[in-house]
Protein backbone atom coordinates (compact mmCIF):
# COMPACT_ATOMS: atom_id res chain seq x y z
CA UNK A 1 0.00 0.00 0.00
CA UNK A 2 1.89 3.26 -1.33
CA UNK A 3 1.29 6.30 0.93
CA UNK A 4 0.31 9.43 -0.28
CA UNK A 5 2.45 12.78 -0.15
CA UNK A 6 1.17 15.52 1.77
CA UNK A 7 -0.04 18.52 0.05
CA UNK A 8 2.28 21.01 0.87
CA UNK A 9 0.20 23.61 -1.27
CA UNK A 10 -1.21 25.58 1.18
CA UNK A 11 1.84 26.38 3.05
CA UNK A 12 3.43 28.59 0.12
CA UNK A 13 0.04 30.09 -0.41
CA UNK A 14 -0.27 31.00 3.69
CA UNK A 15 3.14 32.21 3.90
CA UNK A 16 1.97 35.14 0.92
CA UNK A 17 -1.00 35.96 2.81
CA UNK A 18 0.61 36.38 5.79
CA UNK A 19 3.24 38.59 4.32
CA UNK A 20 0.30 40.68 2.89
CA UNK A 21 -0.65 41.42 6.04
CA UNK A 22 2.55 42.14 6.96
CA UNK A 23 2.85 45.50 4.33
CA UNK A 24 -0.42 46.58 5.14
CA UNK A 25 0.31 46.88 8.44
CA UNK A 26 3.33 48.16 7.69
CA UNK A 27 1.94 50.59 4.95
CA UNK A 28 -1.36 51.49 7.86
CA UNK A 29 1.72 52.64 9.94
CA UNK A 30 3.51 54.95 7.69
CA UNK A 31 -0.25 56.22 6.63
CA UNK A 32 -0.77 56.77 10.14
CA UNK A 33 2.64 58.71 11.12
CA UNK A 34 2.25 60.92 7.91
CA UNK A 35 0.34 64.27 7.39
CA UNK A 36 0.37 67.65 7.19
CA UNK A 37 1.74 70.19 9.82
CA UNK A 38 -1.64 70.31 11.37
CA UNK A 39 -2.36 66.62 11.26
CA UNK A 40 1.07 66.56 13.65
CA UNK A 41 -0.12 69.68 15.69
CA UNK A 42 -3.47 67.62 16.31
CA UNK A 43 -1.71 64.46 17.52
CA UNK A 44 0.76 66.34 19.44
CA UNK A 45 -1.70 68.06 21.27
CA UNK A 46 -3.48 64.28 22.10
CA UNK A 47 -0.42 62.82 22.88
CA UNK A 48 0.43 65.34 25.22
CA UNK A 49 -3.11 65.68 26.70
CA UNK A 50 -2.46 61.91 26.96
CA UNK A 51 0.68 61.74 28.98
CA UNK A 52 -0.84 64.20 31.49
CA UNK A 53 -4.03 61.72 32.24
CA UNK A 54 -0.64 58.90 32.31
CA UNK A 55 1.18 61.13 34.81
CA UNK A 56 -2.30 61.87 37.47
CA UNK A 57 -3.41 58.00 37.29
CA UNK A 58 0.47 57.16 38.22
CA UNK A 59 0.08 59.25 41.16
CA UNK A 60 -3.71 58.00 42.15
CA UNK A 61 -1.80 54.27 42.00
CA UNK A 62 0.69 55.79 44.00
CA UNK A 63 -1.12 57.25 46.65
CA UNK A 64 -4.10 55.62 46.17
CA UNK A 65 -7.68 56.79 45.70
CA UNK A 66 -8.18 59.09 48.56
CA UNK A 67 -6.25 61.72 46.32
CA UNK A 68 -10.06 61.69 44.26
CA UNK A 69 -12.91 62.87 45.26
CA UNK A 70 -14.86 60.00 45.57
CA UNK A 71 -15.27 58.62 49.19
CA UNK A 72 -17.11 55.85 51.36
CA UNK A 73 -20.61 57.50 50.60
CA UNK A 74 -20.01 58.18 46.95
CA UNK A 75 -17.59 55.68 45.27
CA UNK A 76 -18.72 55.81 41.73
CA UNK A 77 -18.11 59.63 40.34
CA UNK A 78 -16.14 61.13 37.38
CA UNK A 79 -15.00 58.00 35.76
CA UNK A 80 -17.73 55.64 35.93
CA UNK A 81 -19.93 58.83 34.44
CA UNK A 82 -17.43 58.51 31.54
CA UNK A 83 -17.49 55.03 31.01
CA UNK A 84 -21.23 55.19 31.15
CA UNK A 85 -21.35 57.91 28.56
CA UNK A 86 -18.28 56.09 26.39
CA UNK A 87 -20.10 52.73 26.08
CA UNK A 88 -23.26 54.85 25.30
CA UNK A 89 -20.79 56.52 22.45
CA UNK A 90 -19.79 52.94 21.00
CA UNK A 91 -23.64 52.02 21.01
CA UNK A 92 -24.83 54.96 18.62
CA UNK A 93 -22.07 54.38 16.27
CA UNK A 94 -24.90 51.59 15.38
CA UNK A 95 -26.84 54.22 13.94
CA UNK A 96 -24.64 54.31 10.92
CA UNK A 97 -24.99 50.83 10.26
CA UNK A 98 -28.62 50.41 10.33
CA UNK A 99 -29.32 52.58 7.41
CA UNK A 100 -25.90 51.16 5.27
CA UNK A 101 -27.18 47.51 5.58
CA UNK A 102 -30.31 47.25 6.92
CA UNK A 103 -32.18 49.46 4.98
CA UNK A 104 -29.00 48.92 2.42
CA UNK A 105 -28.63 52.80 1.74
CA UNK A 106 -26.10 52.55 -1.07
CA UNK A 107 -25.02 56.59 -0.09
CA UNK A 108 -23.76 55.06 3.35
CA UNK A 109 -21.69 51.91 2.88
CA UNK A 110 -18.59 54.23 2.16
CA UNK A 111 -18.56 56.67 5.07
CA UNK A 112 -20.24 53.46 7.46
CA UNK A 113 -16.57 52.36 8.12
CA UNK A 114 -16.73 56.24 10.43
CA UNK A 115 -19.08 54.92 12.42
CA UNK A 116 -16.95 51.09 13.00
CA UNK A 117 -14.44 53.20 14.05
CA UNK A 118 -15.81 55.14 16.63
CA UNK A 119 -17.59 52.10 18.35
CA UNK A 120 -13.64 51.10 18.52
CA UNK A 121 -12.28 54.02 20.08
CA UNK A 122 -15.03 54.10 22.86
CA UNK A 123 -15.17 50.81 23.65
CA UNK A 124 -11.11 51.23 24.61
CA UNK A 125 -12.28 54.42 26.14
CA UNK A 126 -14.89 52.62 28.05
CA UNK A 127 -12.97 49.92 29.27
CA UNK A 128 -9.75 52.31 30.21
CA UNK A 129 -12.30 54.27 32.49
CA UNK A 130 -13.35 50.91 34.33
CA UNK A 131 -9.37 50.28 34.92
CA UNK A 132 -8.94 53.75 36.25
CA UNK A 133 -12.01 53.79 38.39
CA UNK A 134 -10.51 50.28 40.15
CA UNK A 135 -7.47 52.07 41.40
CA UNK A 136 -5.23 49.01 40.91
CA UNK A 137 -4.07 47.16 38.04
CA UNK A 138 -3.60 43.81 39.64
CA UNK A 139 -7.59 43.81 40.00
CA UNK A 140 -8.87 43.57 36.68
CA UNK A 141 -8.53 39.59 36.51
CA UNK A 142 -11.07 39.76 39.34
CA UNK A 143 -13.70 41.37 36.51
CA UNK A 144 -12.90 38.08 34.11
CA UNK A 145 -15.73 35.48 34.23
CA UNK A 146 -14.82 32.36 36.18
CA UNK A 147 -11.95 33.27 37.30
CA UNK A 148 -12.54 36.61 39.24
CA UNK A 149 -14.30 36.83 42.06
CA UNK A 150 -17.75 38.27 41.18
CA UNK A 151 -20.41 36.22 41.20
CA UNK A 152 -20.70 35.12 37.40
CA UNK A 153 -23.28 34.72 35.49
CA UNK A 154 -25.51 37.02 38.34
CA UNK A 155 -23.15 40.27 38.73
CA UNK A 156 -23.85 42.37 35.82
CA UNK A 157 -20.82 44.07 36.01
CA UNK A 158 -19.21 40.55 34.56
CA UNK A 159 -21.63 40.65 31.97
CA UNK A 160 -20.43 43.95 31.06
CA UNK A 161 -17.11 42.77 30.81
CA UNK A 162 -18.57 40.15 27.96
CA UNK A 163 -20.30 42.25 25.64
CA UNK A 164 -17.85 44.95 25.54
CA UNK A 165 -14.56 42.82 24.84
CA UNK A 166 -17.10 41.13 22.05
CA UNK A 167 -18.38 44.29 20.73
CA UNK A 168 -14.69 45.79 20.19
CA UNK A 169 -13.99 42.75 18.55
CA UNK A 170 -16.83 42.84 15.98
CA UNK A 171 -15.83 46.12 15.04
CA UNK A 172 -12.58 45.23 14.64
CA UNK A 173 -13.14 42.20 12.56
CA UNK A 174 -15.60 44.09 10.04
CA UNK A 175 -13.21 47.48 9.95
CA UNK A 176 -10.01 45.16 9.01
CA UNK A 177 -11.45 42.99 6.63
CA UNK A 178 -13.70 45.37 4.54
CA UNK A 179 -10.16 47.99 4.78
CA UNK A 180 -8.03 45.18 3.82
CA UNK A 181 -10.42 44.07 0.77
CA UNK A 182 -10.57 47.79 -0.41
CA UNK A 183 -6.79 47.26 -0.17
CA UNK A 184 -6.11 44.74 -2.05
CA UNK A 185 -8.87 45.89 -4.47
CA UNK A 186 -11.27 43.00 -4.28
CA UNK A 187 -14.92 42.73 -3.71
CA UNK A 188 -15.05 41.50 0.07
CA UNK A 189 -16.91 38.07 0.40
CA UNK A 190 -20.57 39.05 1.99
CA UNK A 191 -20.18 35.60 4.28
CA UNK A 192 -16.67 37.04 5.50
CA UNK A 193 -18.71 40.43 7.50
CA UNK A 194 -22.12 41.07 6.69
CA UNK A 195 -23.30 38.24 9.35
CA UNK A 196 -20.98 39.99 11.94
CA UNK A 197 -22.46 43.24 10.99
CA UNK A 198 -26.10 42.28 11.79
CA UNK A 199 -24.89 40.88 15.09
CA UNK A 200 -23.47 44.31 15.79
CA UNK A 201 -26.38 45.66 15.60
CA UNK A 202 -28.21 43.65 18.04
CA UNK A 203 -24.72 44.06 20.25
CA UNK A 204 -24.72 47.43 20.26
CA UNK A 205 -27.81 47.37 22.00
CA UNK A 206 -27.17 44.95 24.95
CA UNK A 207 -23.66 46.92 26.00
CA UNK A 208 -26.05 49.44 26.80
CA UNK A 209 -29.20 47.83 27.97
CA UNK A 210 -26.49 45.61 30.02
CA UNK A 211 -24.87 48.88 31.16
CA UNK A 212 -28.12 50.23 32.51
CA UNK A 213 -29.12 47.02 33.96
CA UNK A 214 -25.82 47.42 36.08
CA UNK A 215 -27.34 50.67 37.71
CA UNK A 216 -31.07 49.57 37.60
CA UNK A 217 -30.22 46.62 39.27
CA UNK A 218 -28.91 47.65 42.51
CA UNK A 219 -31.86 47.63 44.55
CA UNK A 220 -30.01 49.57 47.24
CA UNK A 221 -30.33 52.99 44.89
CA UNK A 222 -33.55 53.79 44.26
CA UNK A 223 -32.54 56.73 42.01
CA UNK A 224 -31.58 53.99 39.29
CA UNK A 225 -34.66 51.77 39.92
CA UNK A 226 -36.68 52.75 37.37
CA UNK A 227 -38.02 50.52 34.09
CA UNK A 228 -36.74 53.29 31.68
CA UNK A 229 -33.35 53.43 32.83
CA UNK A 230 -32.33 51.41 29.54
CA UNK A 231 -34.34 53.43 26.88
CA UNK A 232 -33.18 56.38 28.07
CA UNK A 233 -29.45 54.93 27.72
CA UNK A 234 -30.51 53.60 24.19
CA UNK A 235 -32.48 56.73 23.45
CA UNK A 236 -29.19 59.22 24.37
CA UNK A 237 -26.66 56.70 22.90
CA UNK A 238 -28.95 57.26 19.31
CA UNK A 239 -28.42 61.09 19.44
CA UNK A 240 -24.89 61.34 21.15
CA UNK A 241 -23.35 58.55 18.45
CA UNK A 242 -24.95 60.32 15.27
CA UNK A 243 -24.32 63.59 16.60
CA UNK A 244 -20.37 62.73 16.70
CA UNK A 245 -20.37 61.38 13.52
CA UNK A 246 -21.65 64.43 11.47
CA UNK A 247 -18.95 66.62 13.25
CA UNK A 248 -16.47 64.15 12.34
CA UNK A 249 -17.48 63.52 8.24
CA UNK A 250 -17.78 67.40 7.88
CA UNK A 251 -14.07 67.38 9.79
CA UNK A 252 -13.43 64.40 7.11
CA UNK A 253 -14.58 66.30 4.38
CA UNK A 254 -12.53 69.56 4.85
CA UNK A 255 -9.32 68.37 5.48
CA UNK A 256 -9.33 65.10 3.22
CA UNK A 257 -10.12 64.23 -0.58
CA UNK A 258 -12.17 61.94 0.91
CA UNK A 259 -16.19 62.22 -1.00
CA UNK A 260 -18.84 62.99 2.20
CA UNK A 261 -22.34 62.86 0.49
CA UNK A 262 -24.66 64.91 1.47
CA UNK A 263 -27.21 61.46 1.45
CA UNK A 264 -24.94 60.25 4.80
CA UNK A 265 -25.15 63.80 6.46
CA UNK A 266 -28.64 64.10 5.45
CA UNK A 267 -29.83 60.60 6.96
CA UNK A 268 -27.71 61.22 10.33
CA UNK A 269 -29.60 64.42 10.48
CA UNK A 270 -32.97 63.27 10.36
CA UNK A 271 -32.27 59.94 13.08
CA UNK A 272 -30.81 62.95 15.57
CA UNK A 273 -33.88 65.22 15.09
CA UNK A 274 -35.88 62.41 16.46
CA UNK A 275 -33.90 60.92 18.51
CA UNK A 276 -33.05 64.21 20.86
CA UNK A 277 -36.69 64.47 21.34
CA UNK A 278 -36.19 61.08 22.36
CA UNK A 279 -34.07 61.52 25.13
CA UNK A 280 -36.09 65.05 26.11
CA UNK A 281 -39.44 62.84 26.59
CA UNK A 282 -37.63 59.91 28.44
CA UNK A 283 -35.86 62.31 30.47
CA UNK A 284 -38.93 64.17 31.17
CA UNK A 285 -41.23 61.14 31.97
CA UNK A 286 -38.50 60.07 34.67
CA UNK A 287 -38.90 63.78 36.35
CA UNK A 288 -42.70 63.80 36.18
CA UNK A 289 -42.71 60.22 37.63
CA UNK A 290 -39.92 61.23 40.47
CA UNK A 291 -41.85 64.26 41.45
CA UNK A 292 -45.50 63.77 41.15
CA UNK A 293 -45.66 60.37 43.02
CA UNK A 294 -43.54 62.07 46.02
CA UNK A 295 -42.28 59.63 48.55
CA UNK A 296 -39.18 59.08 51.02
CA UNK A 297 -37.26 58.19 47.37
CA UNK A 298 -37.61 61.40 45.71
CA UNK A 299 -34.71 62.63 48.04
CA UNK A 300 -31.93 61.73 45.48
CA UNK A 301 -33.93 63.49 42.55
CA UNK A 302 -34.50 66.89 44.39
CA UNK A 303 -30.82 67.07 45.59
CA UNK A 304 -29.76 66.86 41.83
CA UNK A 305 -32.84 69.37 40.33
CA UNK A 306 -33.03 71.74 43.36
CA UNK A 307 -30.93 70.73 45.92
CA UNK A 308 -31.21 69.00 49.83
CA UNK A 309 -30.36 70.33 53.45
CA UNK A 310 -28.63 73.43 51.63
CA UNK A 311 -26.22 71.70 49.58
CA UNK A 312 -26.63 71.74 45.76
CA UNK A 313 -23.42 71.10 43.96
CA UNK A 314 -24.91 68.99 41.50
CA UNK A 315 -28.20 71.71 40.69
CA UNK A 316 -25.98 74.02 38.18
CA UNK A 317 -24.50 70.71 36.34
CA UNK A 318 -28.18 68.96 35.89
CA UNK A 319 -30.14 72.19 34.44
CA UNK A 320 -26.82 73.02 32.19
CA UNK A 321 -27.56 69.52 30.95
CA UNK A 322 -30.79 70.57 30.18
CA UNK A 323 -30.30 73.92 28.88
CA UNK A 324 -27.88 72.26 26.05
CA UNK A 325 -30.20 69.47 25.17
CA UNK A 326 -33.69 71.54 24.68
CA UNK A 327 -30.88 74.27 22.69
CA UNK A 328 -29.83 71.11 20.73
CA UNK A 329 -33.47 69.58 19.85
CA UNK A 330 -34.62 73.76 18.54
CA UNK A 331 -31.65 73.85 16.72
CA UNK A 332 -31.74 70.75 14.73
CA UNK A 333 -35.59 70.87 14.20
CA UNK A 334 -35.18 74.55 12.81
CA UNK A 335 -31.82 74.39 11.22
CA UNK A 336 -31.39 73.64 6.94
CA UNK A 337 -28.43 71.35 6.31
CA UNK A 338 -27.81 73.37 2.98
CA UNK A 339 -28.35 76.79 4.16
CA UNK A 340 -27.68 76.29 8.19
CA UNK A 341 -25.42 73.83 8.47
CA UNK A 342 -23.57 75.58 11.34
CA UNK A 343 -26.82 75.73 13.65
CA UNK A 344 -26.51 71.77 12.90
CA UNK A 345 -23.03 71.77 13.97
CA UNK A 346 -23.54 73.57 17.26
CA UNK A 347 -26.68 71.84 18.16
CA UNK A 348 -24.31 68.50 17.69
CA UNK A 349 -22.19 70.04 20.15
CA UNK A 350 -24.71 70.79 22.54
CA UNK A 351 -26.33 67.19 22.39
CA UNK A 352 -22.90 65.63 23.56
CA UNK A 353 -22.02 67.94 26.20
CA UNK A 354 -25.24 67.85 27.31
CA UNK A 355 -26.19 63.73 27.72
CA UNK A 356 -22.35 63.49 28.95
CA UNK A 357 -23.65 65.72 31.88
CA UNK A 358 -27.02 64.07 32.27
CA UNK A 359 -25.67 60.82 32.14
CA UNK A 360 -22.56 61.26 33.54
CA UNK A 361 -22.09 63.18 37.02
CA UNK A 362 -26.21 64.18 36.77
CA UNK A 363 -26.74 59.96 36.60
CA UNK A 364 -24.18 58.45 38.54
CA UNK A 365 -23.45 60.69 41.64
CA UNK A 366 -27.42 61.18 42.78
CA UNK A 367 -27.67 57.37 43.06
CA UNK A 368 -24.99 57.84 45.97
CA UNK A 369 -26.55 61.17 47.72
CA UNK A 370 -28.57 60.99 49.89
CA UNK A 371 -26.42 57.61 51.21
CA UNK A 372 -28.40 54.70 52.84
CA UNK A 373 -27.60 56.30 55.97
CA UNK A 374 -29.40 59.05 55.14
CA UNK A 375 -26.64 61.38 54.91
CA UNK A 376 -25.97 64.43 52.78
CA UNK A 377 -22.45 63.51 51.14
CA UNK A 378 -21.40 66.03 48.30
CA UNK A 379 -19.08 64.95 45.59
CA UNK A 380 -17.48 67.45 42.79
CA UNK A 381 -14.79 65.97 40.97
CA UNK A 382 -11.27 66.47 42.07
CA UNK A 383 -8.53 68.04 39.23
CA UNK A 384 -7.00 64.64 39.27
CA UNK A 385 -9.84 63.25 37.78
CA UNK A 386 -10.56 65.81 35.49
CA UNK A 387 -6.91 65.35 34.14
CA UNK A 388 -7.05 61.56 34.14
CA UNK A 389 -10.32 61.56 32.04
CA UNK A 390 -9.08 64.05 29.97
CA UNK A 391 -6.23 61.46 29.20
CA UNK A 392 -7.97 58.58 28.50
CA UNK A 393 -10.53 61.12 26.06
CA UNK A 394 -7.30 61.94 24.54
CA UNK A 395 -6.47 58.23 24.12
CA UNK A 396 -9.68 57.48 22.19
CA UNK A 397 -9.38 60.58 20.04
CA UNK A 398 -6.11 59.29 18.64
CA UNK A 399 -7.39 56.03 18.04
CA UNK A 400 -10.36 57.51 16.54
CA UNK A 401 -7.67 59.71 14.31
CA UNK A 402 -4.98 57.12 13.28
CA UNK A 403 -8.17 54.93 12.23
CA UNK A 404 -10.01 57.59 9.84
CA UNK A 405 -6.88 58.31 8.46
CA UNK A 406 -5.46 54.97 7.26
CA UNK A 407 -9.74 54.17 6.22
CA UNK A 408 -9.17 57.15 4.09
CA UNK A 409 -6.18 56.34 2.62
CA UNK A 410 -7.46 53.04 1.71
CA UNK A 411 -10.95 54.15 0.13
CA UNK A 412 -9.27 57.33 -1.76
CA UNK A 413 -6.74 54.70 -3.18
CA UNK A 414 -3.80 55.97 -2.04
CA UNK A 415 -2.77 52.85 0.12
CA UNK A 416 -3.06 50.07 -2.32
CA UNK A 417 -1.80 46.73 -2.73
CA UNK A 418 1.22 46.55 -5.17
CA UNK A 419 3.13 43.82 -6.73
CA UNK A 420 4.81 42.86 -3.92
CA UNK A 421 1.47 42.25 -2.02
CA UNK A 422 -0.09 39.53 -4.20
CA UNK A 423 -2.04 37.35 -2.17
CA UNK A 424 -3.99 34.24 -3.30
CA UNK A 425 -7.90 33.99 -3.47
Amino acid sequence: MTETPPDNHSEPELSVTILSYQRFLWKALLVGTDGPVLYYAWMIALTAVCLVGINSFCHQIVQGQGVTAMSDHVSWGMYIGNFTYAVGLAAGAVMMVIPAYLYRDKAMHDVVIIGEILAISSIVVAVAFVTVDLGRLDHMWHLIPGLGRFHWPVSMLTWDMVVLPGYLLLNAHVVGYLLYMRYLGREPNRAWYIPFVFLSIVWAVSIHTVTAFLYSGLGGRPFWNTAILAPRFIASAFVTGPAFIILALQAVKRFTDFHVGHRALTTLIAIVRVTVLLNLFLLGSEVFTEFYTGGSHVAAAEYLYFGLHGKAALVPWIWSAILLNVSSAILFLSSSQRTQLWRIDVGCVCALLGIWIEKGIGLIVPGFVPSTLHEVVEYVPSLLEWRVSCGVWALGMMIFTLGVKIAVAVFDGSMHADGGDACPS
